[in-house]
Parts: C-alpha cells; sequence; structure tokens
C-alpha cells in the first residue's frame, strides 16, 4: 500500500514526540496490566474491564492469524454499536492487521460487498439483520463467495453474552506488531465525487491526536467518555481511540429509540460527551424540558460534523457544559477545536484552534499554492502528525489531493483570524450533511432521472433547525407530465437508493436551468428556496399515494 510516509517526516514527529512507539493495543494492554479492574467498555447489558478487553483482543488476533491472515491482511466489520467493535480494532493493532470498520448502517449490502472487494478482505465480521436492506438480502452468503475472504464471524443481534471473541483459545506468547507506523485503519469516505475512497491511518497519525485532544481537556483514566456518535463513522471512532489511549472508558450508544439520553448519560457517569449538532439539540430539549441546569459529571461535549446552532452552544454553556466546538474529517482526524477556557464568543462563533502537532491556512480559492490574507475567506489547507498516510490504491488522488506546500486540500471554506481561530464559511464540495451523515445529490439524482417523467433531477439541501439540512429533490418534469412524489420515492427504493439517504423534500420546477457548459445551476434554486418565491412540500416515504402532488410549482429561466 503506498502510502506518503517519508524518512524525514517520520524523525520530524518523533523527535516532536507526536509520535511514539505505542501502538493503540500495547496502550490498552499497559492499562490492563496497570488498573485490570478499571473499566474499558459499556453497552447497556456488557461491561468489559481493560483486563477483559485485552483477553477479547488477544482471542480474536489468534483465531484470525490461525485462520491464516498475516500482517497488511484487511479485516471489515459491519456492526452497530457494539463491544465486538472495539475488539477487533485493537485485534488488528496486536497482530498488524488493517481494519476497515467503516462499513455503516445505512449501507447496502451491495455497497458492503464492494468495499469488502476492494480491500480483498480476508476476515468478515458482521451481525445479522443489520443494514439497509437486511429484510431483502443476505451479506453472509455473498461473502461467503469471495475468494479472499477465510474467515467470516456471524454475530447474532443480542449481545448480553461474553463477546465471542473471548471464547476462543490463544497464546499469550503470540509475537505483537512492533511498528506504529503501519496502516492500521482505512476508512472510506466518498468526498465530492460518491465514489468511496480509502483513507489510511496508522496507530501514530491516529494516536497523535488522541493524545492531544485527552490533554487539552483533561481526560484520563478517571474519565467516562460517552460517544452519541457510532463508532463506524471518523467522529465516533476518534472517541473510541481517545479513550483507550487515555485509559478511560468508552460508552457506546446502544439506546433504544425514544430512550432518555439524559438518563443514560447520568447512568453512566459521563464526563465527556461526542456527537454531532443533533445530538446537542436533543440534549438541550431534554434538559430544558427537565428543567436542568447541569448533567452530572459532565464537563465536555464534542460537536462535530457539522456547525452546531449558536442557541444550541449558548445553552449547554449556560448549564455549565462546555461544547468543544470543531472542525475535522476522515483524512485529518479532529485536530481543531476549542479549550475549556477560551472565551464564550468564541466557542460559539469559531471552530477553536489547531492543536499541537497540527497546521492550518487558508489558500486563495482561485489558487490552492497561494495563501490567503488574515480574515479572507479562502479553501482550508491543512497538515500534521495527524494527517492521514494516502487513500488507499490510489495515489493520483492522493497526489491531487495537496497543494505544492504539502497541504492537504479539504474543500471546505473558511477564514482564519491573527490568533489561529477558524471560521468555516462554507464548502466546495457537493454534499448534504444531514446530521453528520453525508448524502451524496449525485447517486439521488442519478436514479431520479431514470424515472420516466423526469426530465432533469437536482438534489439540493434544505436548513433543518436540527439535523443541520435535509434532502430536497426538484424535478423538472418530461414534456409537461406530473411527477407524483410517493411513485418517486418508491421509484428510488426499488433503484436501490436506502432509506437513509431518502429525499425529505420535493419541489417540481417548470424549468430546471443549466450553466453553458450543460450543468444544473444548483445556486439558482437554492436561492430561489431561500427567497421564498416557491416552497418544497414534506415528503416521506412509505406515505399514501397521492392522486395530485399539491406542491408548490415554479420555474427558474436561464
Amino acid at each position: 500500500m503506498h502510502t506518503l510516509l517519508s524518512d524525514d517526516l517520520i524523525k520530524q514527529y518523533y523527535a516532536a514526540g507526536f509520535w511514539r512507539n505505542d501502538t493503540i493495543y500495547s496502550l490498552a494492554r499497559a492499562h490492563a496490566e496497570q488498573v485490570p479492574q478499571s473499566f474499558a467498555l459499556r453497552e447497556r447489558q456488557r461491561r468489559l474491564t481493560y483486563r477483559e478487553l485485552v483477553a477479547g483482543a488477544d482471542a480474536l488476533a489468534a483465531d484470525l492469524a490461525q485462520h491464516g491472515l498475516e500482517p497488511g491482511d484487511r479485516v471489515a466489520v459491519w456492526l452497530p454499536n457494539r463491544i465486538e467493535r472495539v475488539i477487533a480494532l485493537l485485534a488488528c493493532s496486536r497482530n498488524g492487521f488493517v481494519c476497515c470498520p467503516s462499513l455503516h448502517r445505512d449501507h447496502t449490502v451491495a455497497e458492503v460487498l464492494e468495499l469488502v472487494q476492494r480491500t480483498r478482505a480476508a476476515a468478515f465480521i458482521g451481525q445479522e439483520a443489520f443494514g439497509a436492506d437486511a429484510d431483502r438480502r443476505d451479506v453472509f452468503a455473498d461473502v461467503a463467495a469471495l475468494p479472499h475472504v477465510r474467515k467470516i464471524y456471524r454475530l447474532t443481534p443480542a449481545a448480553s453474552a461474553q463477546p465471542w471473541a473471548m471464547t476462543a483459545r490463544h497464546d499469550a506468547r503470540m509475537p505483537q506488531k512492533q511498528d506504529p507506523d503501519q496502516v492500521v485503519y482505512i476508512a472510506f469516505t466518498s468526498g465530492t465525487s460518491g465514489r468511496p475512497k480509502g483513507v489510511m491511518h496508522s496507530d501514530n497519525t491516529l494516536l497523535a491526536n488522541a493524545r492531544q485532544m485527552a490533554k487539552d481537556w483533561s481526560i484520563g483514566r478517571d474519565a467516562v467518555v460517552f460517544s452519541l456518535s457510532p463508532l463506524s463513522h471518523n467522529l465516533g471512532f476518534g472517541a473510541q481511540v481517545m479513550a483507550l489511549a487515555a485509559g478511560a472508558e468508552l460508552v457506546v450508544n446502544d439506546l433504544p429509540r425514544g430512550a432518555s439520553l439524559v438518563d443514560r448519560i447520568l447512568e453512566t457517569d459521563a464526563s465527556f460527551l461526542v456527537g454531532v449538532p443533533a445530538h446537542a439539540s436533543d440534549l438541550l430539549a431534554e434538559m430544558r424540558a427537565r428543567g436542568l441546569q447541569g448533567l452530572g459529571r459532565v464537563r465536555g461535549f464534542r460537536i462535530s460534523g457539522a456547525a452546531a446552532p449558536r442557541e444550541v452552544v449558548a445553552g449547554l454553556l449556560e448549564r455549565g457544559i462546555f461544547p468543544q466546538s470543531g472542525y475535522g474529517m476522515t483524512e485529518t482526524c479532529s485536530h481543531q477545536y476549542t479549550l475549556p477556557d477560551d472565551d464564550p464568543a468564541l466557542i460559539v462563533e469559531t471552530s477553536g484552534r489547531a492543536c499541537a502537532g497540527f497546521e492550518v491556512r487558508i489558500f486563495k480559492i482561485d489558487d490552492a499554492d497561494a495563501e490567503a490574507a488574515v480574515g479572507e475567506v479562502g479553501q482550508i489547507g491543512a497538515r500534521g502528525a495527524s494527517l492521514m498516510l494516502g487513500y488507499y490504491e490510489d495515489a493520483e488522488t492522493t497526489r491531487a489531493a495537496f497543494n505544492r506546500h504539502g497541504y492537504f486540500m479539504t474543500g471546505d471554506l473558511g477564514t482564519l483570524d491573527a490568533r489561529g481561530y477558524l471560521r468555516i464559511t462554507g464548502r466546495l464540495k457537493d454534499i448534504i450533511i444531514r446530521g453528520g451523515h453525508n448524502i451524496h445529490p449525485a447517486r439521488i439524482e442519478a436514479l431520479a432521472m431514470r424515472h420516466p417523467a423526469v426530465a432533469r433531477a437536482a438534489a439540493v439541501p434544505v436548513k433543518d433547525a436540527r439535523l443541520g439540512e435535509k434532502v430536497c429533490l426538484v424535478v423538472m418534469p418530461q414534456n409537461g407530465a406530473q411527477v407524483l412524489p410517493a411513485e418517486l420515492l418508491a421509484h428510488l427504493d426499488a433503484a436501490g437508493l436506502s432509506k437513509y439517504e431518502m429525499p425529505e423534500f420535493f419541489l417540481q420546477l417548470d424549468e430546471i436551468p443549466l450553466t453553458a457548459n450543460g450543468k444544473i445551476r444548483k445556486g439558482d434554486i437554492v436561492q430561489l428556496i431561500a427567497s421564498g418565491q416557491v416552497t418544497p412540500e414534506p415528503v416521506r416515504f412509505g406515505g399514501p399515494p397521492r392522486e395530485k402532488s399539491g406542491l408548490s410549482e415554479g420555474s427558474l429561466s436561464s
């Protein structure tokens, strides 16, 4: 696997202390030896100490090795939030395998199979009846047919017993990986193209950010980190690594729908929360409804994935919870954040400063090699100890992602003030972010265009106070035809669109304008909606069919 590592870079980060000789597994093992009864992981039904966690990782690592896996082999993980996710990561870190855990709940079997095949995964760990189309297709039968898969673990949804890996026999003398600069983690992120890119990280790139955040926010062995975000996503994965590095307890979010988040936080004695703005909004709403002015030991709340509403940040501050307003991405980790003692205005208005070991600069929008002036809006460039090692088997895309100064060009727009505080102003990426989940308009549009009554289609964002954005599907009908939203949503479902990407608003226009080179002028549509000239109507997949759409119609002239 081609990476960006060079001898000079390795020496630089080791000399500065940002990279060390530890692996994620070796740190967890040290906690197991020093405080074996200290709790490491917690679900609703299970709770493991560090000694139990490391025993599970040892057992899984041995079982994988016994089935022929060697260092560098990939292990695909498609699971909900459960203890086995963490055990899989540690087993990979122990033996030099590469963990591929960014297979999400909203993935279809076809999407998962594509990623398993692309990485030529040697092992697959999955749960029955999990995924966007689990009611239609069994992923295990398809995975079993792949020639490169040597071991499959089929977990049941019930998770009341000991983790499955802890039942395997293992030899404690089995050698451990010694090189923390090898690839240990591949996370798939689609970026702007919609085709997943495999972001490669080592133990050191992950730990560089995790150690620094734990230091800046005083997260140690007495902390309880509650990840509201799925562990399959970058935000939840980072919380996992931070907790393991610090020797803290990690609480995974496996609450059933409708359960009280406040009660669970108090029950687990959580001290630091990690989530997206929707989590923060829900938590604040429940605290207000119950008249709570505090939340047990909680003092910090990392909020990322999208900009949190100002009133939510202010409301948490009023209740003694310090939001960690931040910015980061899979390629860079959670490198940018505010600090507990920052002025409240900076917590509300900015995404903080880059942590130690990381640099952020702003480059001109029309010239990625020219640095912008202080306060000037430009593209955000980033480099440092927690930067990815490159994209998996894609050297060309890796090279194209950097400017000539060695900064990774994020595609996001922002400004830096004289003190280094970052303000996000927008993004170049054509992505709709719903509750921290990236939705790619191109896929929705391509599938919608297959409907015989649709001449043009555009998926655009509609602002939502809780989730940040929702998808509005705008269509121009063929030859004056009437497009029924219920029929169109059913068409999208039949074409394979995940229910988690389904449009939640619909708008039919007489004309959708194009640019000179044939691209849809989405900015005009967004402005038309924002100005109130047309009003999209809420739609819901699975709702009753309607004879007439009853939707606002309008037109855009070229």
